[in-house]
């Protein structure tokens, strides 16, 4: 396991900054001075060793954590409960020649881990089925009809992934028309389904300890599990074929993995970092596709696997035919390939636009929460594809759990399907899955940060009572997460690329182990622009004559953006991340701005 954040709730404010333009306080990550001492004396610059120390690594950690590796971090998959039984029964479909179905969810992480099982089967020379149910039509996860509709196209066994562990009425279904399911799901459920096998981290009876693992990186551990049974068997000389690389699926398993905001811990580390490697090279025809529709180039970063990849992926399934992402990561044919991407790009441009649309109206609504702990809006026509984005967006706006959902219509008792995203320390998929129990909603479950749910019109404020007394006790973890953390001090003089290439033998950077955020204090404000779609450019200098450009994402309209285009001319402290820009050549450093504070308080 990788370290966590040391405790943030004691930290001095930074620069004291107690309310900045976006209203919040600053403080600078505390840290160990005698462990970051010790890392300095192992040969890291002092900056570095502070950074790790803040994040709980030390003199006998920094090796792994700076070098993760597959040879050691790899777990034993045979360690999760029922890997035995559903490894052992995939390996005899594959010996037998059955026609193997592979039913995925539609969002990223689905797609990413039925691409790995269809990818592994076909370099065996078989042609497995594929199955994604329709968002709109179908819902979340396998159904009985979708498990006898595989059954009539010959199917023997079931494979889900990503979905399953609480579809108990399709899993029962399945086995009575005599097709074996094995689910492969990471999502926390309370009892097993009726499977014909159950591999779940999060399940009731595993003590593997690698529940942090996404729906990907488990169908990988899974095939590690699989390839040992046939080579056990002799299978790969009988048939005189050479055993699969695994390590060639890595960077779809890393897409994944970063794409599901799953925390950056133990084997996820090395499996993300030896998946950059791989993608670097951009030998998938579908990500090749993608890079080239998105204008991106190497060196490729968890960024460009979060924003530029994953919401492709994600936007067929949104909007679109949910199945594309699946298939545009498993296939090999660069002609198909080019065309499923276009696909994918056009309804990621669809969904760009009804995203517009209702984050403004819902941002609205948010304001009149501001005293709530949690932000819980709806509206009719809302689509259900997009609300997640939308709840995303509000969480980083307000800083607490956001809960967005969308009725299809005005209908009296309509239901809405909605989506919340939550904040380090309150477990979202927790009191999701409790309010579902207690009769509050028609469907619920979900991770610590991310959950999902339908409920009635009629029960929307019984709802929102219930979050209202859930969210108390967690307060203080959600004042928390208003506050911006910042990893230390940088001038513009300082924003070197040296300084960037240590910040990048930290990473990859992700949930649980965050991208460094730096405060470059008392620069003057000498420019202040909208550009493109509500961005805010800056540019700044320092009491040396050292200049560096910034920008604020999405911020021309919010308290921030306005506060930074009345101090052009002033004095302000800025706070963000410290960005490689590639343009036409040149390289330059720039800040990507979190938020800033006059520097004459």
């Amino acid at each position: 396991m990788a370290p966590d954040l040391v405790n943030e709730a004691a930290a001095p404010l930074a620069l004291g900054v107690a309310s900045s333009f976006s209203g919040r306080p600053w403080r600078f990550r505390p840290f160990d001075e005698e462990i970051a001492r010790g890392l300095e004396l192992s040969g890291l610059s002092a900056g570095l060793a502070q950074l790790l120390a803040s994040r709980g690594v030390t003199s006998e950690t920094v090796a792994a954590f700076l070098d993760p590796r597959l040879k050691t971090q790899l777990p034993d998959p045979h360690l999760l409960a029922h890997m035995e039984r559903a490894s052992a029964r995939f390996a005899d479909a594959i010996a037998s020649g059955e026609t193997i179905a592979v039913l995925g969810d539609y969002d990223v992480d689905g797609a990413c881990a039925a691409a790995v099982l269809l990818r592994y089967l076909r370099g065996l020379g078989r042609a497995p089925l594929l199955y994604v149910p329709d968002r709109m039509r179908e819902g979340y996860g396998p159904s009985a009809a979708a498990a006898r509709s595989l059954r009539a196209q010959g199917a023997t066994l079931l494979v889900t992934v990503d979905c399953g562990a609480a579809s108990h009425d399709a899993m029962a279904a399945a086995s009575a028309c005599g097709l074996d399911a094995i689910v492969l799901d990471h999502h926390a459920v309370e009892t097993n389904p009726p499977a014909y096998a159950h591999v779940n981290p999060n399940g009731p009876d595993d003590v593997s300890g690698v529940g942090y693992v996404c729906a990907a990186g488990l169908a990988f551990l899974f095939l590690i599990a699989v390839q040992r049974h046939l080579r056990n068997r002799g299978w790969f000389a009988a048939q005189g074929i050479a055993e699969s690389d695994l390590l060639n699926l890595l960077d779809i398993v890393a897409l994944a993995t970063i794409a599901d905001v799953v925390p950056l811990v133990g084997v996820n580390r090395a499996l993300v970092r030896q998946g950059l490697k791989m993608l670097q090279r951009l030998e998938r025809p579908g990500l090749a596709a993608l890079a080239r529709l998105a204008s991106a180039q190497p060196p490729f970063t968890a960024y460009h696997l979060g924003f530029l990849f994953g919401p492709r992926i994600n936007a067929g399934g949104r909007v679109g035919r949910c199945d594309l992402g699946a298939r545009l990561l498993a296939s090999d044919d660069p002609a198909e390939a080019d065309v499923l991407a276009l696909e994918l790009d056009n309804h990621n441009r669809e969904r760009q636009a009804l995203e517009a649309m209702i984050l403004e109206s819902a941002h609205a609504m948010a304001l009149s929460q501001a005293d709530n702990p949690f932000v819980l809006v709806h509206g009719d026509g809302w689509h259900a594809g997009v609300v997640g984005i939308v709840a995303g967006r509000l969480k980083d706006r307000h800083a607490k759990p956001a809960l967005v959902a969308g009725f299809e219509d005005n209908a009296p008792d309509g239901i809405a399907r909605g989506s919340g995203r939550s904040v380090p320390g309150v477990d979202l998929g927790a009191i999701i899955r409790r309010a579902h129990s207690e009769g509050l909603l028609e469907t619920g479950g979900g991770h610590a940060m991310a959950a999902g749910f339908s409920v009635r019109r009629s029960r929307m404020a019984a709802f929102r009572e219930y979050l209202a007394g859930s969210m108390e006790p967690q307060s203080g973890a959600i004042a928390l997460a208003r506050e911006l953390m910042a990893d230390g001090l940088v001038s513009a003089a300082g924003a070197t690329f040296k300084l960037m290439e240590e910040l990048d033998r930290a990473g990859p950077y992700g949930s649980g182990h965050p991208e460094p955020v730096f405060v470059i204090p008392d620069v003057l404000l000498v420019y202040a622009g909208v550009v493109g779609a509500n961005h805010l450019r800056l540019r700044v200098v320092g009491r040396d004559g050292q200049g560096i450009g910034a920008i604020a994402f999405r911020a021309a309209n919010t308290p921030l953006g306005q506060r930074l285009l009345k101090a052009r001319g002033s004095r302000v402290h800025l706070a963000g991340r410290l960005k490689q820009d590639e343009y036409e050549g040149n390289s330059k450093i720039e800040l990507h701005l979190e938020d800033a504070a006059p520097a004459e308080m």
